[in-house]
């Protein structure tokens, strides 16, 4: 490859890549204000909020359903200049999208105190959850509208826009939090029930932005209604084993979180509080996952699998330097973070064990966000399924779990979890280097 053509690479790596991962990390630290923000309620209220951010977590699962083979169908589409199929693609996912939505809406309005019952959270915390929660969920409609814009644009290799549109819709949701939560400027103080609504109306900014610019006549993906029984089978062939994987890995992720809670409640703040910091420097990972996604199925569609895999290789490369270095201040001064989510002591001190711990595993967790996006795009969603579940289970779940029946130190629980992500970082670096993943067709 020449170096004018490297240079050229480079820069279409970045323009999609680096809007993408700071779009992610703007989710993230929007998470973060809102649960200051509410915090300043009591901690029934920032209970309530911090388990209706789990119950979304379940939601992206059944988003990835249509998110993840969207992706890789339109950015296949793309890729082959087949701009026509892209949009009917596009108009398939919408009505998928739609259609979900309003079955989520459904159960989570009905059901949200249920939900937090189930968990074996008292009647308060229950009381503010179907607050929060169930007015949250009338906005489902709005909330899966947005992941597929992002999405499909994404897999135009358009990140630029939903990186302002982002920007714009964090500001306005801190301003309704502070006029909602709290009754500023003739508003009414509507507490926790204050949050989901401000959050409701920031998506809606956003799927307002968002229809603007795919109704243009310049947009790169525009409505195109035509009903497609073999896009859609395509859709759910790609999609349905990326929702599994999700769901499998939150359900992992939580029995995870009941071997913590052996250890005491210290221990389960310091971990809730690591998670939340290092939330900070793992979410950009998402959206590198999200710029391989996109340009492994372009350059697929182009019948070009070895630019395919240089472009992926340079977005590791990109990801692990990034994530590596936020990794440092994770291992030399995490205490410098924790002190603003709480002042205990000895919670500081254990959210500190795991920031260390998890600041040395940020390059391997590089690698395997944007190998698992790289062959998601490529539609190798069954390979990742068992990877990610595989590891999960056999190499973090399990021996937790006999570690904890051993020991009384949580340090050896985490030594097991970063354990896990080098080795699932090499597991995925010998799949991808196989090279199997470019002779899939969609």
């Amino acid at each position: 490859m020449s170096i004018s053509r490297s240079k050229s690479s480079l820069s279409k790596i970045l323009s999609i890549s680096i809007p993408a991962a700071l779009k992610n990390l703007l989710d993230m630290v929007q998470i973060l204000i809102d649960l200051l923000m509410v915090g300043t309620l009591g901690v029934a209220s920032l209970a309530a909020v911090g388990l209706g951010l789990q119950f979304i977590m379940v939601l992206n699962a059944i988003m990835n359903l249509y998110v993840v083979g969207g992706n890789a169908v339109i950015s296949r589409y793309i890729g082959a200049g087949r701009f026509h199929k892209a949009n009917i693609t596009f108009f398939n996912l919408l009505i998928l999208a739609l259609v979900l939505s309003l079955v989520s809406m459904y159960i989570g309005y009905l059901g949200s105190k249920q939900f937090y019952l189930w968990i074996g959270t008292g009647e308060e915390v229950a009381e503010l959850g179907k607050q929060y929660f169930g007015t949250l969920s009338l906005g489902m409609p709005l909330i899966f509208l947005d992941a597929l814009y992002f999405n499909s644009l994404s897999a135009a290799g358009k990140t630029k826009a939903s990186l302002f549109i982002k920007i714009a819709s964090a500001l306005l949701n801190v301003f309704l939090n502070y006029t909602l939560i709290f009754g500023h400027f003739g508003f009414e103080a509507r507490g926790i029930q204050g949050a989901a609504i401000a959050t409701i109306i920031s998506y809606g900014f956003n799927v307002l932005i968002y229809t603007i610019i795919v109704s243009r006549d310049s947009s790169v993906l525009r409505f195109y209604f035509y009903f497609s029984l073999s896009s859609m089978k395509s859709i759910l062939k790609i999609g349905l084993p990326a929702s599994i994987e999700r769901m499998i890995s939150v359900a992992s992720f939580m029995v995870f979180i009941l071997v913590i809670t052996k250890y005491g409640t210290e221990a389960l703040a310091g971990y809730q509080v690591g998670l939340r910091i290092e939330g900070i420097a793992f979410m950009p990972g998402f959206g590198f996952a999200i710029a391989a996604m996109a340009l492994v199925g372009q350059s697929l569609g182009a019948k070009n699998p070895d630019l395919a895999e240089a472009e992926t290789r340079t977005v590791v490369k990109i990801a692990a330097s990034f994530m590596g270095f936020i990794g440092l201040f994770l291992v030399f001064i995490p205490e410098v973070f924790c002190v603003y989510f709480t002042q205990d002591e000895k919670t500081i001190e254990l959210a500190s064990v795991y920031l260390r711990l998890v600041g040395l595993s940020q390059i391997p967790l590089a690698v395997v966000f944007v190998l698992s996006g790289a062959l998601r795009g490529a539609g190798a969603t069954r390979s990742t399924l068992k990877l990610n579940v595989g590891s999960l289970i056999f190499l973090r779940v399990l021996p937790a779990l006999y570690i904890s029946t051993i020991t009384n130190d949580i340090f050896w629980i985490y030594i097991v979890m970063i354990t896990e992500t080098y080795i699932k970082g090499g597991l995925f670096w010998y799949v991808f280097s196989k090279g199997e993943w470019k002779k899939i067709k969609i």
